[in-house]
């Protein structure tokens, strides 16, 4: 009986080993174009011409260039009616930068509720003050301090004539310690004291221009 049984176990083996060798004659091998390729051999489809497939830009309609923008370039400055104001400017001037950038923060927000119109918020360059001391004995000076003013306008267009009373009262109620406002009509002035004069580039454009 052994010996039977040692003989069904060898021919079912021997039966598992043919099929599998068979399985693997007949499947595919699968491997990727680069692996296969010899290390002599070099791709050859990216010299090859594509006749403008994937191209879709001449299809598209010709557009004229952009024209660049001046970058200080004035806006329309509104003029004053009877019912409402023109183009407003509503500056915040104060030592401590933080207090002036939430008040100005302040002001927007107020703006937005009560529906006023918000041509532009910036800020202006700011200033340094120098405060000079003499000494006791001579008549030399020092240094004492350095003074920094930093500046905030909220820009206002066509202010209700009847509502410029309350927002002005609101604002001065609301005015922090150290911190000064004040309102005008924006002028010409107003819009080039936001940049920085360059003297030595003002000159060498002079001298271009002659």
């Amino acid at each position: 009986m052994n010996h039977m049984f040692r003989k069904l176990s060898v021919t079912v083996t021997q039966q598992a080993s043919a099929l599998n060798q068979s399985l693997c004659r007949a499947a595919p091998s699968i491997q990727h174009p680069a692996w296969c390729c010899a290390p002599g051999n070099e791709r050859r489809y990216k010299g090859t011409p594509t006749h403008g497939i994937g191209r879709w830009k001449y299809l598209l309609p010709k557009q004229a260039p952009k024209k660049k923008k001046d970058r200080n370039q004035t806006k329309q400055i509104l003029s004053a009616t009877d019912t409402a104001h023109g183009t407003l400017n509503v500056k915040v001037s104060g030592y401590d930068m933080t207090v002036v950038e939430h008040y100005s923060q302040y002001i927007h927000n107020l703006c937005n509720r009560l529906g006023i119109d918000v041509a532009e918020s910036y800020a202006l360059p700011t200033k340094s003050t120098e405060v000079m001391l003499v000494q006791d004995q001579g008549n030399k000076t020092y240094v004492d301090a350095v003074l920094k003013t930093h500046q905030r306008v909220v820009q206002l267009s066509s202010l209700n004539a009847s509502l410029c009373p309350v927002f002005v009262d609101v604002l001065l109620k609301n005015q922090p310690e150290g911190v000064q406002l004040s309102v005008k009509e924006h002028t010409e002035a107003d819009f080039q004291a936001r940049f920085k004069a360059r003297p030595e580039l003002e000159g060498l454009l002079a001298q271009i221009s002659q």
